[in-house]
């Protein structure tokens, strides 16, 4: 089992094999590190709709939420916490005041170092492994990940292929945790909520 505390759950709805929002019932029930609302084909007023929902489950939870490249969106539902692809972090660096958590997905050493700079306060660096997510490229790998962690003074979580055997082996390069998306948001992760995930 991943150990929950150090696990960004990473949604993606079209991978779940049970009502969306159940599934984040379940997950946000296992308190999580954070649950990044991913859900990247949906326009603004659908994403900013089901963030309302997915807030909402977390908040019952007392789990965080993270909304994903929509500030407005985060402002308008009181969402503290934001995560942006790199370009849209250099793109809004000084008008993102007010978050309490920004993070930023990066995939070099001198990419870690200018979020940190740009206001980031944790990094999500990858891919580390291959993953079907990614097919064809081939992983940055470990080594990578280390050059990463060492690189800032931030929390880095790693994404990319980390199945439960793995999670040792990037804690040991000085990652904060990892993120995981098709584990999470498949049966095969969660068998009940409640503290005992």
């Amino acid at each position: 089992m991943y150990t929950f505390n150090r696990l960004l759950a990473v949604t993606d709805r079209t991978l779940c094999t049970e009502p969306f929002l159940e599934r984040i019932e379940e997950l946000a029930a296992c308190r999580p590190a954070g649950i990044l609302l991913r859900e990247k084909d949906l326009e603004e007023a659908a994403y900013t709709e089901l963030a309302r929902q997915v807030l909402a489950i977390c908040a019952r939870h007392q789990t965080a939420c993270i909304l994903h490249s929509h500030p407005e969106a985060a402002r308008l539902l009181g969402c503290p916490n934001i995560h942006l692809p790199m370009g849209l972090l250099r793109q809004m660096a000084g008008t993102l005041e007010g978050f309490q958590k920004v993070g930023a997905s990066v995939h070099s050493g001198e990419e870690a170092r200018e979020a940190q700079k740009l206001g980031a306060s944790y990094l999500v660096a990858g891919h580390i492994f291959a993953t079907d997510c990614k097919k064809g490229v081939p992983p940055r790998g470990l080594g990578f990940l280390r050059e990463v962690c060492r690189a800032v003074s931030i929390p880095v979580y790693a994404i990319g292929g980390i199945t439960e055997e793995k999670e040792s082996l990037v804690l040991a390069q000085g990652a904060a945790g990892y993120c995981v998306r098709s584990g999470v948001m498949q049966n095969s992760l969660i068998d009940k909520p409640g503290p005992e995930c």
